[in-house]
């Protein structure tokens, strides 16, 4: 099964039996909008997950603004979703896919290699004209059971230990806007910049003006200069976007790429943490 998949493709198997949407809109900031929207309308029969009550964990003062959600408590919430092991999960966002990869991220933690991402998102399913619903579906309860993948996360440790192991050691992927990646701009975090020796590529050239993703060849293209011999670890500001890129390079063969679930936010956290500002 492809990992990405067509407005066409999903509305020719909306009603397939072992087949369950979700919709992951949620804007940062305004925790409420994406359920609201949600309820507003819907691709039929898509269940819900929020990022931070779904897909994080709650915040402490570790962990950052996105805290990685627990395995357990996350394969009970696919449960409620009649989500089990087998089960294909097609996510979309509104937001060029960036929350929906987060959602895809968490499940390919928890073991579920079954899932895939809408192309384009609900802006392109509707303007294909295909069916929407306010109507909130009751699914029949599932069991899943969580194998977890704990090699898929790195925490702050890890990155800490790979910070003076230069050649040897992983590359760092910082997958925000540029401006805050040099700590020109930071609009998010309370401190800008980056993990020292972290190169910058912003999550958003994976996608067109309309949110999908670009060809293979031009994302080959993009990722050209990464070794596929080294470990690469990817962070943002909080584990989120991050994971547009971890899709990307999956897609790409990359068997070596993680995720620093607590990224920048987390980093920062720590006063005693080196931050580094500037192009590099």
């Amino acid at each position: 099964m492809d990992t990405l998949v067509s407005v066409s493709w999903l509305a020719e198997h909306l009603h397939d039996k072992n087949i369950v949407v979700a919709d992951c809109r949620f804007v940062l900031g305004n925790p409420d909008k994406g359920r609201e929207e949600y309820e507003a309308d819907h691709i039929p029969g898509a269940v819900y997950f929020d990022l931070e009550k779904d897909l994080s964990a709650p915040k402490a003062e570790h962990g950052g603004r996105h805290p990685w959600p627990d395995a357990d408590t996350f394969a009970d919430k696919l449960g409620r979703a009649g989500i089990d092991n087998d089960t294909l999960v097609v996510l979309y966002d509104d937001q060029k896919g960036a929350m929906a990869a987060r959602a895809y991220w968490v499940l390919r933690y928890v073991g579920h290699r079954n899932a895939a991402l809408l192309d384009g998102g609900y802006e392109a399913w509707k303007e294909a004209g295909h069916s929407i619903t306010k109507e909130i579906p009751e699914r029949l309860p599932a069991t899943y059971i969580p194998h977890v993948q704990k090699d898929w996360l790195c925490g702050v440790e890890d990155i800490r230990r790979n910070l003076g192991l230069g050649e040897d050691g992983a590359v760092l992927i910082d997958s925000r806007a540029c401006n805050r990646y040099t700590g020109e701009a930071e609009t998010i975090d309370p401190i800008g910049g980056h993990i020292p020796g972290a190169v910058n590529y912003d999550w958003q050239a994976i996608v067109d003006e309309k949110g999908f993703l670009k060809s293979e060849t031009a994302l080959c293209q993009r990722f050209a200069e990464l070794p596929r011999d080294r470990e690469i670890i990817v962070y943002c500001g909080s584990g989120v976007t991050a994971c547009a890129n971890l899709f990307v390079l999956e897609r790409l063969g990359y068997k070596n790429a993680k995720l620093y679930a607590g990224s920048w936010s987390d980093w920062i956290s720590y006063p005693e943490n080196e931050k580094a500002k500037g192009a590099r």
